[in-house]
This record gives structure tokens, sequence and C-alpha cells, in this order.
């Protein structure tokens, strides 16, 4: 898999802007983005003359009125109550002058508007701490709430705390994490990532942890000069790059006691490496000449004689120097172009070097504007047509499987309310995950895989009809008769299909349009079958 994301997914983190790190005080309105005051407190986003850390330069600074009653403080938005969960709070605060204050923070879950509290703690704080210091309360719902309408407050009584001054700095508010990790991940998303069972998950920088909870390895990217919009580091000037991409290989499998950045991930409690095999040089680099390449390649493979390097740019263009052992192969394109092309790795030499397909997905029907509007053909949500034609292109993937070692769509995940690029895989809001079609059928292969590949007739270079699982890429049902070289077949089987119109799709609005559906079939060791239209089947029978 391959991950992209944004603010509020894979993160559990409940609270937008927390720490007030990518603002800026010159601009309040942006830097107060999601943070509202409560009951006439007066908020501002400060450069704080003594932040509670140097990443992290700003604080809120909150003024409570004079002559203020009831509670008085600020909220955060879009939090979904579970009153099964307790909740951990935290945040950090100082008064920047002392003076006589004693009384109490409250912190809170509420509806909108502060009609209904939902989960509140409190604890006594006092004028005398000008110093940063962190609070931390459970919050335990008294009920749950049916959306995500419902705000995180911080609040004191106004009437006592009239005219005081305080600082707040890295605010947190987290949910139960999948298995109860501090500071881990959202659980639902985890387990929808857990279900695919993947085998390895493409991150840039690596994120290890996660990665080894679900039982996948990491293909790890690293920076080697080249940056969106053309710029490029000279090569003259890599040697501290090279040097960067060595220390963040050694954080991840060094030994603690010869390299400084393996001893800080022992000191962070991990003194074990994690499992790595291959790194990425770049991204989506396209070289114009070899020379980044070779200086990467040369002095990490030295360094790391046991990993894979993969080379991100065109196939045999430009050719590179060392030759790459392994390339990473990025595809976006229609639905017709990947079942058109589901044979092309069939053809790629079997010279030693391996391939990643690294990220792939149908984008759109539009054929000379692939990156145009879901008006133009852009898929908004996956749907039917792009799913069966990727899967079409899969069954070759595995075909090819002695030298594709490894796939993963992209982008992986979207944030409904912050959407970036369409298709993903899977869609989420603050309240609920969306399986999408392609969802269901990289599950259906990866829960699925194949050992043996059997020879047949079909699936034909340009043909509709595909297999290892049976795709079915157009409208027109298909018919096919299994022969299957086996002395003992199974009389009754299993079938597993994904079935709906070209533009059926799985979307907020209808979250569970499309999804796979289980039934028994009659089996021997002649299956007759007929694949649906625009459809995905597994079929599976027990043969000796």
């Amino acid at each position: 898999m391959s991950f992209k994301s944004g603010d509020g997914g894979l993160y559990a983190e409940l609270l937008q802007n927390r720490a007030f790190q990518q603002v800026s005080p010159s601009n309040q309105t942006a830097a107060l983005n999601a943070w509202s005051a409560v009951n006439g407190a007066e908020l501002k986003v400060i450069a704080d003359s003594e932040p509670v850390s140097d990443a992290l330069p700003n604080s809120l600074q909150v003024n409570i009125p004079s002559r203020a009653k009831g509670p008085v403080g600020f909220s955060n938005s879009g939090i979904k109550v579970d009153q099964a969960w307790t909740y951990k709070a935290s945040l950090y605060l100082k008064f920047p002058a002392k003076s006589s204050f004693s009384g109490k923070l409250t912190l809170a879950l509420r509806t909108v508007g502060g009609n209904a509290v939902l989960a509140e703690a409190s604890t006594t704080i006092k004028s005398t701490q000008t110093t940063w210091k962190q609070i931390q309360l459970d919050l335990k719902p008294t009920k749950s709430s049916a959306d995500t309408n419902n705000i995180f407050t911080v609040t004191l009584d106004g009437h006592a705390a009239s005219g005081q001054t305080l600082n707040f700095a890295l605010m947190s508010l987290f949910p139960p994490t999948y298995k109860n990790r501090p500071n881990g991940m959202r659980i639902d998303i985890a387990e929808t990532l857990a279900e695919l069972n993947p085998g390895i998950f493409r991150f840039p920088g690596g994120n290890n942890l996660f990665i080894e909870d679900i039982g996948a390895e990491p293909i790890m990217g690293v920076w080697d000069g080249y940056a969106l919009g053309g710029y490029t580091v000279a090569e003259g000037d890599l040697k501290p790059y090279i040097q960067q991409a060595i220390d963040q290989i050694n954080f991840v499998v060094g030994d603690p006691r010869k390299s400084a950045p393996a001893a800080l991930r022992a000191s962070l409690g991990r003194p074990q490496p994690f499992r790595l095999n291959y790194v990425e040089i770049g991204n989506e680099d396209f070289y114009n000449s070899s020379d980044t390449f070779r200086d990467f390649v040369g002095n990490l493979s030295a360094a790391f004689p046991n990993l894979t390097f993969l080379a991100t740019t065109f196939v045999g263009n430009p050719i590179l120097t060392p030759k790459p052992q392994a390339y990473d192969v990025h595809d976006y394109n229609t639905p017709r172009w990947f079942a058109n092309n589901s044979f092309r790795f069939d053809a790629f030499p079997r010279d030693g070097t391996i391939y990643f397909e690294g990220e792939y997905a149908a984008i759109s029907t539009n054929t000379t504007n692939l990156y145009g509007t879901p008006a133009t053909g852009r898929f908004a949500f996956p749907a039917m047509s792009g799913t069966t034609g990727e899967a079409a292109y899969m069954t070759g993937l595995e075909r090819n499987s002695d030298i594709v070692f490894a796939s993963s769509y992209a982008p992986l995940l979207n944030h409904i309310n912050s959407t970036h690029w369409t298709p993903d895989l899977i869609a989420f809001d603050a309240a609920r995950v969306i399986k999408s079609t392609s969802y269901h059928a990289q599950k259906l292969f990866s829960l699925n895989k194949g050992d043996q590949y059997l020879p047949s007739t079909i699936p034909i270079q340009n043909g509709t009809l595909y297999w290892s699982v049976v795709v079915n890429t157009v409208e027109t049902p298909a018919s096919l008769a299994f022969q299957l070289p086996f002395k003992n077949v199974a009389s009754f089987g299993t079938l597993q299909i994904l079935q709906g119109g070209q533009n059926a799709s799985n979307t907020p609005a209808q979250p569970d349009a499309v999804e796979p559906v289980t039934t028994t079939i009659a089996t021997g060791k002649t299956i007759n079958y007929t694949a649906p239209g625009i459809s995905v089947s597994v079929l599976k029978v027990n043969a000796h």
C-alpha cells in the first residue's frame, strides 16, 4: 500500500491545528483555524518569547475579560463522542505574569453551542505557574452523540478568573487507539487497512511502528535532492543529503553501539532494528542523468549491502549506472488502459531486475485530459469500470510475480472534508470509513493469493476477460469452462463476487452501494461459470 493522507486521518489525534505549528501570528484568522472563543474570551496566537519547544514557537494566548461570568475559554470543533470510549486530554499552560489567582480549569466534550455536556473533568491551576506545565485529564462521556457536531472546550470560571491571561500550547485529545498504542492510530481506519492483509507499506521515511502492527514491511523512501517544480541539488552538493539518508536508514536498522541515529532509536524504547529490505532513491524523480542515482546508490549500498535500492524513473530511460536492482513504476490512467496493459510485464526481460508497481489507479475515463475534474471524466471515488480495469491489470502483476515483487494502489486515504486528489482507496471523515469498490477488489486479491499459475487459453491480449481472479471488464456476461487438472475436486465451492454498473461507486451518500457477496456454487473437474458484466469473481474449491 502507498500512503497519502491529510490532517485528522490515520493518526488518531482529534484536535485540529493543535500546536499552531504551520500558522503565522501575522494572520490571526488563519492562525486560529478550528479554534473558537467560548463566552467572550479573547483569543490570539502569539510567537511565544519562551515557547514550549523550539519546534513549536507559537502558543494560544487567552484573555478572560473583566466582568466575565460563567465558563469562559475556547473550543475545537468536529469531535466524535462515543460513550464506550475514554478520551485522553492534555495541554500545556502557563501564566505570563504572576497573580493571586487559583481556580479550576475544566476540559469538556459538549454539543455545539454548549447546550449539553457529554463529558468533563477539572483540575486546579494557580497563576504562580509561570513556566510550562502539562495538564492531563481523562474524559469519560455519559452518553454518545449521533454525529460529529460536538466540541472540545477548555474553560475557567469567568467571575473567578476575570482579567487573567494564560498561554496554552500543544493541546491533544485522543480516543482509544489501534492496539492501545499511546499516540497511536485511529481504530476504524487502522482495522480497515489491516483487513487488506498488506505485505508492504510504502512510506516516505517509513512509519515502522504502525507497519509492524498490521504485519507488513516498509518500503522506505529517501530524499535525493530533487523537488517538485524542477529544483535539483547539484551533484557536488549532495554529500549532506546522502549522509541524511544514511542516518535515516541507520535509525531504522542500525546498531546502537555503532550509530548515533540507531542509539537514538534505542533511547526511544526500540533497541532492536526494524525490518527493512527495500529503499527507494527519491520519488518520481525521472533523472536527467545517472549522476544522482549513482552517487546515492554507490554510498548507500556500500553502507547497507543487504538492502535493495529502487530507481524511481522510467524503466530504461535514462540508462542508469549502475544498473538498478529494482524499479518503482507508477501508473495513473484510464480503465481501458489498465485492461489493455495487463500483459505489460510479460514482455519484460528476465535479467535479474525486479519491479514494484508502487502507485497505480484508474483515475479517469477521459483519454485526452486524465487529470481533469469529475465532470470531464475524472473519478471522484473509484467506480466499478476503473476497479475492473485495475483488477485486470493486477492479474498481469500476479502472472509476472517472478519479477513484480509488490504493488500498491495509491493514494490510500482521503479525508472527504480536505480532498487533495481523487480517487482514493479509502475515504473517511471524523465519524466513519468508506471502503471503495477498488478497496474491495484489492482485498479479494490480497486474501486469495495463489502460489501456482495454471496454464490456460485465457486471458488473451486486448481481450475483455481476465483471470487469475476472474475479471470481466465489459457489461456483457462471459461464459467460462474451467477444466481442472486434479484427480479429486469437491462438488461444491464458494464464489465471492464484486459487481455493479460501470459508474457504480461507494460514496459518502451511498457508502455500501457495492460490496462483495459470497455464495455456494457447484464445482467439479469441470466448472462452468458465467462472469457477470463489470465484475471481479473469486472461485474457491478444494482439489488435489
